[in-house]
This record gives structure tokens, sequence and C-alpha cells, in this order.
């Protein structure tokens, strides 16, 4: 197939640092164009990939400290993209719903990642407007406040097999990794190794919007015996930092879209000690993976727990479940769907000039002020269209 993916310029992809929608959708990326697929990344310019890069922005967008405006890139980003849409049978985009009035009116071969919490009033008058547009979620647990929304698939992340480092012999501390945020409770992680007498590793950014949480709630308590910050780390340095942990401890108080962490630890073998919250129990096996927890007592009881969990099983649930092979498959399933239904056979040659689109929807680019239709198909579009279900293997 010939894919567009489409990501936020806020960080490069992968990221340097933090930023799992982007780190995501470099695996998926790279795994396609292994797989075969003509593959365009809509990125910053720094980024690193073997897909075509289409740069809107020279840099990723938050370490850029001369960038003011970050929408005014991704603007750049679409329109760009809009001139190019005709080369490709699917686009694939990642910058939640900015695209939908482009896509509605375009009639774009289009599907969307969301990629964040959907539990926000404001989001349920956006959704029904544009009822019609793909989505995919990348848990159950994501889903419910918008049970409506046109879901065409469910696709846990999945990482490279050999990207994490299998470590059957784990250290002597509990390691949180992530960003400094309420919803991502640090707090809890500090309370839960005071308690045992643990030793806390904490790897952590600190947004602008967080800091001042940060610096009234947290910093206070990074004083406490056996807890160190270490701050922000990138992908070389998490493969030791949670490969060589007790436990990653995962204490959120938040619906979790998806928490990639936890599949990180996983793949290192080490055990997650996460709470109830959003998608933990759809990612988490409770008492294989690690433990899932309501409160403080049980997550210190768990610690207590945690030699009876085997490394080498947290391991192999990683690759039975959250390989980007497995990933790339279910996404692709979803593309060659949706764009079946998006784009049916049109009579070659038919154009349509000043925004009176034909009742069937059908791919169109838009260059020097007219519309085109495309009646091109591609090869791979010879799969039967099936009906709407979830791909990751899980049961509702």
């Amino acid at each position: 197939m010939r894919i567009a993916i489409v990501s936020p310029l806020y960080e490069s992809v992968p990221p340097k640092l933090y930023g799992g929608t982007e780190r995501v959708v470099s695996y998926l990326t790279d795994e396609l164009v292994r797989q075969g697929h003509r593959v365009t990344l809509f990125a910053s310019g720094d980024s690193t990939t073997r897909a075509r890069l289409r740069a809107a922005t020279d840099r990723g967008l938050r370490l850029n400290p001369a960038c003011r405006d970050p929408l005014a890139h991704h603007v750049i980003m679409l329109d760009e993209l809009i001139e190019a849409a005709a080369e490709f049978d699917i686009i694939h985009f990642n910058i939640d719903y900015w695209h939908f009035p482009l896509s509605k009116w375009l009639r774009l071969p289009a599907v969307t990642t969301l990629h964040g919490r959907l539990d926000i009033p404001d989001l349920v008058p956006l959704y029904a407007r544009f009822r019609e547009m793909p989505l995919i979620s990348i848990s159950n647990a994501q889903r419910k406040p918008l049970p409506h929304a046109n879901w065409v698939a469910n696709i846990h992340h999945g990482l490279p097999t050999d990207l994490y480092t299998f470590r059957e012999r784990h250290g002597s501390y509990l390691a949180f990794l992530g960003r400094i945020s309420p919803e991502k409770r640090p707090d809890r992680a500090i309370a839960v190794a005071r308690r045992t007498g643990i030793p806390l590793k904490i790897a952590a950014k600190v947004d602008p919007a967080d800091q001042a949480y940060f610096d009234e709630q947290i910093r206070p308590l990074l004083t406490s015996p056996g807890v160190e910050f270490i701050g922000e780390i990138g992908e070389r340095e998490k493969d030791r930092f949670l490969g060589e942990a007790l436990a990653l401890l995962f204490p959120v108080d938040w619906p979790e879209p998806f928490g990639l962490v936890m599949v990180e630890a996983m793949a290192c073998g080490t055990p997650v000690i996460a709470y109830r919250c959003g998608s933990v129990p759809e990612v988490m096996r409770d008492g294989i993976t690690g433990y899932i927890v309501d409160n403080h007592e049980q997550a210190v009881s768990a610690v207590a727990s945690l030699e009876t969990i085997d490394r080498a099983k947290c391991r192999r649930i990683f690759e039975q479940r959250f390989t980007v092979e497995r990933m790339a498959r279910a996404y692709l399933s979803a593309y060659r769907r949706v764009a079946l239904r998006a784009a049916p056979p049109q009579r070659a040659g038919s154009i349509v000039v000043d925004g009176n689109f034909p009742g069937t929807p059908v791919l169109h680019s838009v260059r020097r002020g007219k519309v085109a239709a495309v009646s091109e198909k591609s090869p791979d579009h010879d799969q039967p269209v099936v009906p709407t279900a979830r791909i990751n293997g899980d049961s509702p």
C-alpha cells in the first residue's frame, strides 16, 4: 500500500527523550516499510526513519526554544499533505482531531489513531459533529467516554522485539518512568518506596504546565532517603533503567489510554505494580506480569510479593501480545477496510470544481484552486470488506 503517516511535530520520530506517540509512530512506520509498503512520514526534520520523510519543520518543537506557536507548523504540514493526498491509498493521522474538517470535506481515505484521554466534555459535541471519521483506539477503556464514535479498530501498541534486553536478574530499586504530573502520581510511588524501605529512582520529564506541581508537591518529597530524581531519559538509558529494576511502579490516577511504559517493562522482564485505572487491566496480566492494585496498602503488599513473578514469563507475554509485527498487521487490516470504503471505483477523468463534490466518496487532490477526482486504485485494494471488529485478539 501507499501509506502516509502523519505525526505530531512536538517531538522527532523517534523522540530524543520523552514522547510516547512519536515513539509508536516510529516503530509502526519502520515496520510497514520493512514489510514492503511505500510509506511517507510527515514529521519533524530531525526524525530518523526508513520511510520517505516530508518535514514541515527542521526539528521537534518541544525542544526548540525558538518555537512560539506550534500550531502554525502543523497547519503548514496539513497543507503539504493535502497537496500530496492523491499519492496515497490511506492517510493515517496521529494528530488528534485537527484534520477532521479537511478529511470530511475532501473525503480523504483517512483513519485517525487517538492517543490521549477522551473523558473531556468538550469532545462529545466534536465527535458527534464528525461522527463519520474512522477512528482507532489504543485500548477498549479509552473508548468508553465516546461509545458512539466511528471506531473501526482497537489496536494495542507494539515494540520491536530487539529493542529491550531481557534481564533474568534484577536490581534492588523500584522505578518510576514517564512525566511528573498530578495524574501520574509520583507521590504515590514515593510513598510506597518509603513504606517498603526500597530505593526509588524517578526518571521523568517536567512539562512547563506541571512545573508548579513539581515545585510545590513533589520536590519536597525528593529529600526522602532512598529517593533519587534522575530527570528525563532517552531510549538507550531506558533499557538499563527498566531492566535492572526490581519493579516498575505505575501509580496512575486518571483514565490511562494505554501506558506504553508497562509494555517496555515487560519487554525487559520487569514486573509492574499498577493502579487499576483506564487501560491497566487490559494491558496487564494480574499475578503474571505484576500486580494490579487499588490502594496504597495493596501496592505495599505487592512489592513484598514480587519474588513470585517469573521475569521470563513477563517477557513471553510481551512477545505474544505487544510486538510491532502484530501492531503493523492490525493497522494494515484497518487501512484496507477504510480505504475500500472511502474510495470506490470512479469514472476516470472526472473533475469537480468550486467545491461541488460528487455524492460518492472519493479521494480528491487540491491543486491550483481546483479539486480533481482520483480514480487510481492500489493493487492491494483487493481485500473484501469485513464488519468492524477488534483486531488485537482480546475479547470484548
